[in-house]
C-alpha cells in the first residue's frame, strides 16, 4: 500500500513525537528525511520532516493529531510546582539585588587577580550585608 504524508514538522523531535503517538494509537507511521536533516540540521526548516502513513490510515492520524492539538489526551499533572512563600521570594529578591549590586555574575569573567578597588568593593558589600542581618534580627 502506498503511503501519504500526513503532515510536515519543520522539527525533527516534533516530529519523532507525533510519530510515537500515532503509533501507540495503533497507525503505522514513518518520518522521512530523517537521515538528510539530521546530517545538516539546517534542512530542517527546508525541508520539514513528512510523516507518512498508509493511505487508509491517514485521515484516522490527521484526526488524532488534531484532536491531540485541541489537548484532548492530555492528563493533568499532579505534581505541579508549588507557588514560592512571600519569604522566599523576598529572599530571592535580595540576592539577585546583591548579585546587581557587584557586578552582576562576575564570577566568570572575574580577573586574573583582584585589584584595590576590587577588595574595596567586596569588604563595602560585605559589611552591608552584615549591617542588614543585624538590623533583621534587632527587628
Amino acid at each position: 500500500m502506498a503511503l501519504v504524508e500526513i503532515t510536515r514538522f519543520p522539527d525533527v523531535y516534533e516530529a519523532d513525537l507525533a510519530a510515537a503517538f500515532l503509533a501507540d494509537q495503533g497507525i503505522q507511521v514513518e518520518v522521512t528525511e530523517r537521515f538528510q536533516t539530521t546530517v545538516d540540521p539546517l534542512m530542517q526548516r527546508a525541508l520539514g520532516l513528512r510523516l507518512m502513513a498508509p493511505s487508509d490510515q491517514v485521515e484516522a492520524a490527521r484526526d488524532l493529531l488534531a484532536r491531540a492539538a485541541r489537548g484532548e489526551f492530555a492528563a493533568k499533572d499532579e505534581e505541579d510546582l508549588i507557588a514560592p512563600s512571600s519569604t522566599t521570594r523576598n529572599l530571592g529578591r535580595g540576592m539577585a539585588l546583591t548579585l546587581a549590586f557587584m557586578g552582576a555574575f562576575w564570577g566568570n569573567s572575574l580577573p586574573q587577580r583582584l585589584r584595590t578597588i576590587h577588595w574595596i568593593g567586596l569588604a563595602l558589600i560585605a559589611g552591608i550585608i552584615a549591617l542588614s542581618f543585624i538590623a533583621a534580627l534587632s527587628i
